[in-house]
């Protein structure tokens, strides 16, 4: 079983692995997870993704040990979960705190639920509140708020006790961009002190930001995991994405002035106000980038084209069934 090797930004903090194992769970004659594996560790965002109905609550639920797998086993740093002693975090894609009861009253009762002390409670809620924006909501009721801050509330009632292992499923659901940036802020807080963080979304740009290690699921079944970065290299990385400061048509003149450019290329075609290059080898992209410079060609961009992580998500999962039931 492999563990993935998380950039840890903490000194002196015990880092946790938390692992899956041939995780396998069925309800009733459905059979939702089928020889689950990965792991994640502290220090790193790990992207847990996959369509409606694959099989992710499944997993966060037995993660966090709501229900038991039929077969395998989750460890924190080789111990059953139970046996740990790690804390949790957990904000579902589903709102889950009282509408018409005080923001202030309900964070502190769920710290309380987790182990803090009343005195803690408060200071930890009023702390997150005023970090988010909204410190005259302590008294007030989740209703009256709209559904951005709303979501800052669910956020700072899944991470009010200082988890171990935050889970965040859409985190980014009712976000303005300036909201959408305050989470990022906070990610990154929680990433560098070393907790273990599962994010599951169907925004993909933002896993793709945020998450150096992904797992993605289909049909049960694990499909493709490891280091994004890794497996965007393993792709086809023959064409180059190049923008020139000059006006139309320079590649196409060069392919007729310059014969060093059609044994370099093979195809070029225009695209969002600059050219793709079709290589005729990967490795010839240092020639090209050579060859522009040396006919003083000014060049703004330059860059390899890699897969979007939502275009790897379809090419995976694009013709799995969706479950359609109530896991997902």
């Amino acid at each position: 079983m492999r563990t993935f090797s998380f950039f840890n930004l903490t000194k002196g903090v015990l880092i946790l692995t938390v692992e899956l194992i041939d995780i396998e769970k069925s309800f009733g004659e459905n059979k939702v997870l089928n020889k689950v594996s990965f792991s994640a560790k502290g220090g790193g965002a790990f992207g847990l993704l996959g369509r409606n109905g694959a099989g992710k609550t499944t997993i966060i639920r037995i993660v966090m040990g709501v229900f038991p797998p039929d077969g395998g086993t989750v460890t924190v740093n080789g111990k059953r979960v139970s046996q740990s002693g790690a804390t949790f975090g957990y904000l579902p894609e589903e709102r889950g705190l009282y509408p018409k009861h005080p923001i202030g009253d309900q964070l502190v009762y769920i710290g309380r639920l987790r182990g803090q002390t009343r005195a803690d409670a408060e200071k930890s809620a009023r702390q997150w509140l005023e970090r988010f924006s909204l410190t005259d909501t302590y008294p007030k009721k989740l209703s009256v708020l709209s559904k951005g801050n709303q979501q800052k509330v669910q956020l700072a009632a899944a991470i009010i006790n200082d988890p171990d292992i935050v889970i965040l499923d859409e985190p980014f659901s009712g976000f303005d961009p300036v909201n959408a940036q305050l989470l990022k802020d906070v990610v990154g807080e929680l990433v560098g002190r070393g907790k273990v963080v599962f994010f599951s979304s169907h925004q993909m740009n933002y896993v793709e930001e945020f998450c150096e290690h992904i797992a993605i699921i289909g049909s049960g079944r694990i499909v493709l995991e490891g280091n994004l970065r890794q497996i965007k290299r393993g792709y086809d990385r023959s064409n180059v994405f190049t923008v020139l400061d000059c006006p139309g048509g320079a590649f196409l003149e060069l392919n007729k002035s310059d014969a060093r450019f059609s044994e370099i290329a093979q195809g070029v075609s225009e695209k969002n106000g600059g050219a793709i290059v079709r290589l005729r080898k990967p490795e010839y992209r240092d020639r090209l980038l050579a060859l522009l410079l040396e006919r003083n060609l000014p060049v703004e961009r330059f860059e390899v084209l890699e897969p979007t992580l939502e275009e790897i998500f379809v090419e995976k999962v694009g013709d799995t069934p969706a479950d359609g039931g109530k896991q997902k």
